[in-house]
């Protein structure tokens, strides 16, 4: 039996998540406990009583996100189901980043912390050179990612609009200026899209929106010495397998301004899916492990669920499931 552990990104957040775990389970509210004490941050209050707006701001959302993805984690790891493989959606590639060894959980929340509050600089620096217009992500459903980049080129010379996200075959995630992704709801509605759905993120994620951050990220890096992984990792930047500590650390900056590469021929669910040249069967369970649903209906869309599913674990009742 293999398992593979997929971690969620930056929109999964949810006012109350993981309350029930962490009331239910010592493994899961240590873990919360012990990131707020590295961090000095409330993060059990994000979790639990923060309102959606806010929630939404990177500086509290990748840590809380990430906290509660390395908890269902140490509650699995309890109950014996650990990952053969790893893989992370966006800032999830850090919990992977945990759990395959290649940072410790100290580091891997610390890093989350100072990633969150870079990133919400520059969106704020951002959202101030706009005029107070929100930059952000917009999911384009109904398009495939090759219909979507077609309708917004004009939108990337212009440098307002960008593909990001990669998602399935359905569904393309699009970061922007607010300027940006209103013209490209326009050009995406024109191309045949069913729906445009602005997301709960407080920037636009993996476009050259973000450079800046990433610069200043990378310093950060430099800090930290990043291990080579002792479970088998996947990048959701390359699509491919991550053998080195130091091939993970460039990765970590180029989330910054590069697409996320999930469901395509050269996209990382098809590189774990067949990495060996093996076939998914019943010996592979897939879990989402991490607030939400989203990388299960990513999954179904992916061409791989009619052979095996993708269970969300993130309740009491997932968890006793599984």
């Amino acid at each position: 039996m293999k398992n593979v552990f997929l971690f969620p990104g930056q929109g999964a957040q949810k006012k109350g998540m993981l309350l029930d775990v962490c009331e239910r389970y010592e493994e899961a509210k240590q873990i919360v406990e012990l990131a707020e004490k590295i961090t000095g941050e409330p993060v059990s209050k994000y979790m639990w009583e923060t309102e959606e707006a806010e929630l939404s701001r990177s500086d509290r959302s990748q840590l809380a996100i990430t906290t509660a993805s390395l908890a269902l984690a140490e509650v699995l790891k309890s109950k014996g189901i650990e990952c053969d493989i790893c893989a992370g959606f966006s800032l999830g590639e850090f919990a992977a980043l945990c759990v395959s060894g290649v940072l410790t959980f100290e580091e891997t929340i610390s890093l989350v912390a100072k990633r969150g509050k870079i990133m919400q600089k520059v969106c704020d620096e951002l959202a101030a050179s706009c005029n107070g217009s929100l930059p952000g992500m917009a999911a384009v459903i109904g398009l495939t990612p090759e219909q979507t980049a077609e309708a917004v080129a004009s939108l990337e010379k212009e440098h307002l609009a960008f593909c990001a996200n990669l998602n399935s075959p359905k569904q393309t995630v699009v970061s922007g200026t607010d300027e940006g992704l209103s013209r490209a709801q326009e050009l995406c509605t024109a191309a045949g899209c069913r729906r445009f759905i602005r997301l709960k993120v407080a920037g636009p994620f993996h476009s050259p929106l973000m450079q800046k951050a990433g610069d200043e990220f990378k310093t950060e890096l430099a800090k930290l010495n990043f291990k080579n992984p002792v479970k088998r990792l996947f990048s959701n930047v390359t699509g491919k397998e991550i053998t080195t500590g130091e091939e993970a650390a460039k990765l970590a900056v180029l989330h910054f301004t590069n697409p996320v590469r999930w469901t395509s021929e050269e996209a990382e669910i098809a590189h774990i899916i067949n990495f060996n040249n093996s076939s998914v069967n019943d010996n592979w369970k897939l879990f989402e492990v991490g607030p939400g649903t989203v990388l299960s209906g990513l999954w179904r869309d992916s061409g791989y669920s009619e052979n095996i599913s993708c269970n969300a674990i993130n309740t009491v009742e997932t968890l006793e499931v599984n």
